[in-house]
Order: structure tokens, then C-alpha cells, then sequence
């Protein structure tokens, strides 16, 4: 007698040895306190402020030239070699008569300084007169502009260290220092500066290397000074000589 075939079992399916990773775990629910604590979380930044940074002041060099003067184009150009490493903001003031000759302003255009050009048309016959009236311009130029910054007079023949156009940036009112002057002819040098009471200046010494006294003028490149003394009556007291002007 034959015995009947047995019903399908269901098939039970082991998984001591299956690989669990292709198994998907079961979600996790999240409370909704938990969610709402995620989403007001915040995040404070510590930043750390930067110092302020101070401007640098204008330096405003002016320059007397003259064709009395030996070698002119040559000194002119390597006073601009110097002038044009110092960093900005520099303006460069070159007065000289008037004249017919493309020479000088083509110098000045092609150092990349930014400068001013002041000529003029009057005559002399002394050199130094012309010197000064050429400063006096100059300074009249300042003043009618209002151009503010640290004013120092370069000669054409003057030789500087970088870091002194970087002194004169420190200058609030009037500054002076001691000052070399090399006298090739005669084989001397001649030493002269301030004589100062803490931060006044209540004199000036000259003297040569053998210690004599000298009577002659201070040299106009031994100082600098704020360019408001001429534009700003309000500030120092003194009446100005312009109305109604503005930097240009």
C-alpha cells in the first residue's frame, strides 16, 4: 500500500549563517522632543576682530629746478629712481620756468609718480631768488588745493634712505632732524640740526668738522612739516590768504 504524499510544509528559512549587511535594519524613530532640540541648536563663531589700520599720510616733496643748475636731467632723474620706491600715497611738486623744452615734463611722465608740474614766467637773475620764488609757488599751490599732507623740500642734489620718507609719515605738526652736507670742492662736511627741549625746538647749531661756528642759513631739506600750518586758520590761529578753496 502505497503511502499518500505528505502536504507542502513551509519552508523555514535559517539566518545563523546568512550574511546580516543584506538584511535592512529597522527603523529608527525619532521623537519629536528629539527633533526639535536638533532644530534650535546653534552655533556661536568666535571671531577675532582685526585692528584698525591707520591710513598712511600723503608725502608731499617738493622740488625747485632750474636750468642755472649743472646737470639738471641728470639729478632730476635719479631723485625720481628714489622717490618712485617710496610707497604711496606720494605727490611729487617739480617747479621750473616756463619754457619751450619738452624735456622735463617728458622725464616727469614717464617715472609713473604722481605729480604736479608748476611752471612760471617771471625772470632772474640770481639763482637763489629763483630757488625761492619757486618754493613760495610751490607752497602757494599747497595752500590753494588744500592738499593734505607731510611737506619736505627736495633738492635736486639731496641723497636719501628710503626709510626717512617713512619718518616723515610720523610727523604731526613741524619735524626736523640733524643734516650732512657734503662739500666735494673743499674737501668738507659741514654738520647742522636741531637744538630741542623735549619735543620743542628752541634753537640750531652749525657747525663745520673743525667745530667752528657757521652763519650761514638753515638748509631748507632739514625739515618738514604738516601742510595745514597753511591752509587751516581755524587750527593754528592765522589768517588765510584763500577763500572758498578745495583739494584738487
Amino acid at each position: 500500500m502505497g503511502l499518500a504524499p505528505s502536504a507542502p510544509q513551509p519552508s523555514q528559512i535559517s539566518t545563523k549563517n546568512v550574511n546580516k549587511s543584506w538584511i535592512a535594519s529597522a527603523p529608527q524613530i525619532h521623537s519629536q522632543k528629539t527633533k526639535a532640540a536638533a532644530a534650535t541648536t546653534t552655533t556661536k563663531l568666535h571671531v577675532k576682530s582685526l585692528p584698525q589700520l591707520k591710513p598712511k599720510r600723503l608725502v608731499i616733496i617738493v622740488t625747485p629746478t632750474s636750468t642755472k643748475l649743472p646737470y639738471q636731467n641728470v639729478f632730476l632723474r635719479r631723485l625720481a629712481n628714489t622717490i618712485k620706491l617710496v610707497d604711496q600715497p606720494l605727490l611729487w611738486i617739480v617747479v621750473e620756468a616756463k619754457t619751450d623744452s619738452k624735456e622735463l615734463p617728458e622725464i616727469l611722465r614717464k617715472t609713473g609718480i604722481m605729480y604736479r608740474h608748476v611752471v612760471y614766467s617771471e625772470e632772474f637773475m640770481d639763482l637763489e631768488a629763483e630757488l625761492n620764488h619757486q618754493r613760495n609757488l610751490a607752497l602757494g599751490h599747497i595752500e590753494h588745493h588744500r592738499l593734505s599732507g607731510i611737506v619736505h623740500f627736495a633738492g635736486l642734489s639731496n641723497v636719501y634712505d628710503l626709510q626717512f620718507f617713512q619718518q616723515l609719515r610720523d610727523i604731526e605738526v613741524f619735524g626736523t632732524w640733524p643734516t650732512a652736507l657734503l662739500l666735494a670742492n673743499r674737501k668738507r662736511v659741514i654738520i647742522e640740526g636741531p637744538v630741542c627741549d623735549s619735543s620743542k625746538v628752541i634753537g640750531w647749531h652749525l657747525r663745520n668738522m673743525n667745530n667752528e661756528t657757521i652763519t650761514s642759513p638753515i638748509h631748507i631739506s632739514s625739515f618738514a612739516f604738516n601742510s595745514s600750518i597753511l591752509w587751516d586758520p581755524e587750527r593754528w590761529g592765522r589768517t588765510s590768504s584763500v577763500k572758498d578753496t578745495s583739494q584738487a
